[in-house]
């Protein structure tokens, strides 16, 4: 992980912008994100695991071309999620049983198969998720252009920091 050459100045730790504040704020939404994934996960019979993979497919075919490597796979998931192969099998036949994704043979290696959010599944996700967009949107609606992507890049970096520190 790389350090900023001079460090910030010290802010007390009640400070709004301090890394206490932010270290708060980003718990607490990372607990309410989590709150939400798992009440999907328990209305749709599935283990939070499971979403965290829907996730995952998502945002690999969401990834604009040359920021990613391609469809996601099952090995690429098992990787990015550190599971075993056959935890990562159960998971996926779950998920294909509900209808969330489709399994996919590549046309150029039949070996390789390519997961892929179903339809159906996505309008599941997208009805069920629907007030944590319009909630999302609200938030944004308080902000410039200008600040949104100071917001913008600020969870570009933090989630760059994050995968660097990945074990």
């Amino acid at each position: 992980m790389t350090r900023p050459a001079a460090s910030s100045p010290s802010l007390p730790p009640d400070d709004p912008i301090g890394m206490q504040s932010f270290a708060l704020l980003l718990r607490r939404m990372n607990a309410e994100f989590h709150r939400i994934a798992q009440e999907f996960a328990q209305v749709h019979g599935l283990h939070l695991t499971d979403v965290q993979a829907l996730i995952a497919i998502l945002d690999a075919e969401n990834t604009p071309p040359g920021q990613s490597a391609g469809p996601m796979t099952p090995g690429r998931l098992a990787r990015h999620m550190n599971l075993t192969s056959g935890a990562t099998s159960a998971c996926l036949d779950r998920l294909e049983a509900a209808g969330h994704i489709r399994r996919v043979r590549a046309a150029d290696d039949r070996r390789v198969v390519h997961l892929h959010y179903a339809e159906a599944g996505r309008r599941v996700a997208r009805e069920y998720f629907r007030p944590l967009a319009t909630a999302t949107d609200e938030a944004r609606s308080h902000f410039t252009p200008e600040q949104l992507h100071t917001v913008v890049d600020f969870l570009a970096r933090m989630n760059r920091q994050l995968e660097g520190i990945r074990s």
